[in-house]
């Protein structure tokens, strides 16, 4: 296999609960299936989506000259009932403030980045259902 590699580690920390991260780095992530200290793995793929798609709506807008002042993503999935109860869609809510950002180019922005530029949504189920809106504050 040729290419970029990522490594993570992830240790088993009691009940349902891991941490995992870069085994070069001492910063971790807590994963709990319960949710009750960390988000479970589905929501820590939802996070993963939305940052990654994030990291290219501010790349691409800061190339076009108009930096964003802030952004939140809010992310719902669907799962299926029955185990292994996969995600069956995905919605993304972008709300971008900042001065001179047209609808326009933020729409353009996000399009590009969930269909083309992030690894993490590339690599989903494409049959995966993933809509997103816009919100400029």
């Amino acid at each position: 296999m040729s290419g970029k590699v990522n490594a993570v580690t992830v240790r088993w920390d009691g009940a349902h609960r891991f941490d995992g991260g870069r085994p070069e780095s001492a910063a971790t992530i807590r994963l709990d299936a319960s949710g009750e200290t960390g988000p479970s793995p589905v929501d820590a793929l939802l996070c993963a989506l939305a940052s990654c798609t994030g990291v290219d709506v501010v790349d691409i807008l800061e190339k076009r000259r108009t930096p964003i002042a802030s952004l939140d993503i809010a992310v719902t999935g669907h799962r299926a009932d029955a185990v292994p109860a996969r995600l069956t869609a995905i919605e993304l809510h972008y709300r971008i403030g900042g001065a001179g950002i047209e609808r326009v180019h933020a729409e353009r922005a996000i399009e590009l980045a969930v269909t083309k530029y992030c690894s993490v949504r590339d690599s989903l189920d494409p049959n995966l259902t993933v809509t997103w809106t816009l919100e400029l504050v």
